[in-house]
C-alpha cells in the first residue's frame, strides 16, 4: 500500500512539475529588423574614376574599385600595367569554382610576368584615426569593418596610443569579389598576375596582397569557365582600362552604396540579427548601379 501511495505521489509531482515548466515558456527570440528597401538618393557614393578598373571580358564587364590605402604599390603597378595595354587579351587560365579566377599573366599559364619589378608584399597596412573606416563588429581584440567596398579587419583601436605611429595593423578579408595579387613562394614575388574571388576564402588573409574589390560584375566573374588549368578556349580579358581614361561620352556612370549611409547601417543590423554568432562581413550586400 505504501509503495502504491509513493508511486502516486511521484506521478502527481511529475505532472505538477511538467505543468509548471510549460507555464514558463522560453522568451521569443529577438525580432529580426526588416531588410532595408531600395537605397535612397543619399545612400550612394561615386567612386573615384582614377581608382576604378574596367575589365571587359568575353562574358561581360567587371568593375574593380582599387584601394590605394590598403596596397599603394600594388595599385600603382596594376594601373600602370592596365594603361600600358598589357592586360588586354590575357586569359583566365586558372579558375576554381568556389575559390577564384586567376589572370594577368603574359604567358597565360601562371609562369610569366612583366618587365616591371616584383613587388614587396603589402599583406597588411596601417590604420589610423583618419582612415575612412566604418566599424561593423567589435571583437574586443579586433575590429571588423569596411574601407569603401573593401571589408577589413584591424587590431583594436585601443592599441593605437601605444604604437609609435599611433596606428594599428589592418588587413583585407577575402570575401567574394576581393581582388588579390598572385605570387610565388617568395612573399615579395607579385608582379602582374591577379585573381578575383568567386567566394569567400579566409585562409588567404595576411598571406596575399588584396588591392581592391569587384563593385559590379561579380556574376561575370562567377560565369568564367572553370579549370585548373582551364581547357581551351579560355575566357579572356578583352580590354582593361581605368574608368578615368575612358572618353567622357562613352564612360559608364557607376555608383556604389556608401558604408556611412543609413541604408548600409540598416543592412548591417539585419545581417547581424539573422546570423547571430555566425555574423560575417562577407554576408553584407554592397549594391551598385551602372548606367
Amino acid at each position: 500500500m505504501i509503495r502504491h501511495l509513493l508511486l502516486a505521489a511521484c506521478a502527481t509531482l511529475a505532472l505538477a512539475t511538467a505543468a509548471d515548466a510549460a507555464s514558463k515558456k522560453a522568451p521569443p527570440p529577438p525580432a529580426v529588423p526588416p531588410a532595408p528597401g531600395a537605397p535612397g538618393v543619399n545612400d550612394w557614393r561615386t567612386p573615384d574614376p582614377e581608382n576604378v578598373m574596367v575589365i571587359d571580358t568575353n562574358k561581360g564587364r567587371v568593375f574593380v574599385e582599387l584601394s590605394p590605402l590598403a596596397a599603394p604599390k600594388h595599385v600603382a603597378q596594376v594601373k600602370d600595367i592596365a594603361r600600358a595595354g598589357l592586360y588586354d587579351g590575357r586569359s583566365f587560365f586558372r579558375v576554381i569554382d568556389l575559390f577564384m579566377a586567376q589572370t594577368g599573366d603574359p604567358k597565360d599559364d601562371g609562369t610569366g610576368g612583366t618587365d616591371r619589378p616584383d613587388l614587396k608584399a603589402e599583406f597588411t597596412f596601417r590604420k589610423g584615426a583618419d582612415t575612412p573606416f566604418l566599424l561593423v563588429a567589435d571583437q574586443t581584440v579586433a575590429e571588423i569593418g569596411f574601407m569603401g567596398a573593401l571589408p577589413i579587419m584591424t587590431q583594436s583601436s585601443m592599441l593605437a596610443p601605444m604604437t609609435a605611429d599611433g596606428k594599428v595593423s589592418a588587413w583585407a578579408l577575402y570575401c567574394p569579389g576581393v581582388a588579390g595579387m598572385a605570387r610565388g613562394e617568395d612573399p615579395d614575388s607579385a608582379n602582374s598576375q591577379f585573381f578575383l574571388m568567386r567566394q569567400a576564402y579566409p585562409s588567404l588573409e595576411k598571406r596575399y596582397t588584396a588591392f581592391g574589390r569587384v563593385i559590379a560584375g561579380l556574376d561575370v566573374v562567377r560565369a568564367i569557365k572553370v579549370g585548373e588549368p582551364v581547357e581551351q578556349p579560355q575566357d579572356k580579358m578583352l580590354k582593361v582600362q581605368m574608368l578615368a581614361d575612358m572618353p567622357a561620352q562613352s564612360r559608364p556612370k557607376i555608383k556604389v552604396i556608401d558604408p556611412n549611409s543609413p541604408w548600409f547601417k540598416a543592412e548591417v543590423e539585419n545581417v547581424r540579427a539573422e546570423m547571430g554568432a555566425d555574423f560575417t562581413a562577407c554576408a553584407i550586400r554592397i549594391p551598385s548601379e551602372v548606367k
